[in-house]
């Protein structure tokens, strides 16, 4: 199968594109390697792929409509995973217009593409900020979710509206995978368990938002990665399905196993909740489950391990690049 991988060259893609081209699937790449972060973790996410024949990558923008309808064009694609996307909820909150640009026209122009090609499927990377400051846990894809915030929240709830459109009026079929708090080898610098461990091995202060109790889904890249390759060849209809570990970790508890694992001790500064944080994400799995098989095989304490010697070998080999 000929797939379309967009922003294949980060933390989630990279991983994914990996795993299918050694499956030999034949991957069409997008990335556009902009400064969120050092564009160097994305080349070097993929410096073993780009000598595999199944793999072509493309340096582009999803925002630059002729240069998606010249990839389009050359390839025959039979499938898109949509991942390019502006992430992270505080940085949506100081630059909300290029959330919008990237994560909704961004959306769009894909979609049109689609559209234009004939090609009938899609997964959308969603996320589990859509459900805001939901009360009742597990979250289950039947909870309201229209009062997200954060304008990241906002941008990917307006993504998963317009998937259905295109689905309803073009047949599309799309699922739309909300994924919790995704970790492991890879993850983005300015994530939390990736943020705390350099912190930690450089002997910096680790600045903790609330008391401590605040928790998330965490959720392992492998099991992600296998949720999502296992839709590939069912996808019918439009779904939204969550993706997550359905065990959430409290802060503080996540600290000490990032301590536990590293053998160094943390030193923790309280600061205030910050605007568009949300207390807990916690995911209700039982659809993914019924329908893709997924079952989530690493826990928190395994794939923390699992990070940390990542982490070190990294620092080791010098290509951290943070």
């Amino acid at each position: 199968m000929s797939i379309l991988v967009t922003g294949g060259a980060g933390f989630i893609g990279s991983t994914l594109c990996e795993k299918l081209t050694a499956s030999n699937q034949k991957i069409i790449c997008i990335d556009n390697f902009n400064n969120f972060y050092n564009p160097l973790i994305k080349k070097n996410n993929i410096s073993n792929l780009i000598k595999n024949k199944n793999f072509t990558l493309y340096e582009t923008d999803i925002c630059d409509r002729n240069s998606l309808k010249k990839i389009f064009k050359e390839n025959k694609i039979e499938l898109v995973i949509h991942l390019a996307a502006m992430a992270g909820v505080r940085p949506s909150i100081e630059n909300p217009l290029l959330y919008e640009k990237v994560n909704i026209e961004g959306t769009i122009n894909i979609l049109d593409c689609l559209k234009e090609n004939n090609i009938k499927k899609m997964i959308f990377a969603s996320s589990s900020s859509v459900y805001g400051g939901n009360k009742k846990t597990p979250f289950s894809e039947e909870d309201k979710v229209d009062n997200p915030i954060s304008p990241y929240a906002a941008t990917k709830k307006a993504g998963e509206l317009l998937c259905y459109t295109y689905h309803h009026l073009y047949d599309i079929s799309i699922y739309c995978f909300r994924f919790f708090t995704v970790y492991g080898p890879r993850q983005r610098p300015e994530m939390a368990i990736h943020k705390f461990t350099r912190q930690i091995f450089n002997n910096n202060e680790i600045s903790i938002f609330g008391d401590g109790s605040s928790s998330r889904d965490y959720t392992y890249i492998d099991d992600i990665v296998t949720g999502t390759i296992n839709c590939i060849s069912i996808i019918k209809g439009y779904e939204i399905i969550n993706l997550g570990n359905s065990h959430p970790t409290s802060l503080a508890d996540l600290i000490k196993l990032l301590e536990s694992s590293s053998g160094k001790q943390a030193a923790i500064r309280n600061e205030s909740m910050k605007p568009g944080d949300v207390f807990t994400t916690f995911a209700d799995i039982s659809k993914a489950s019924k329908l893709l098989n997924y079952a989530p095989e690493t826990p928190i304490n395994e794939g923390i391990n699992k990070f940390i010697l990542w982490y070190k070998q990294m620092k080791e080999d010098g290509k951290l690049y943070e």
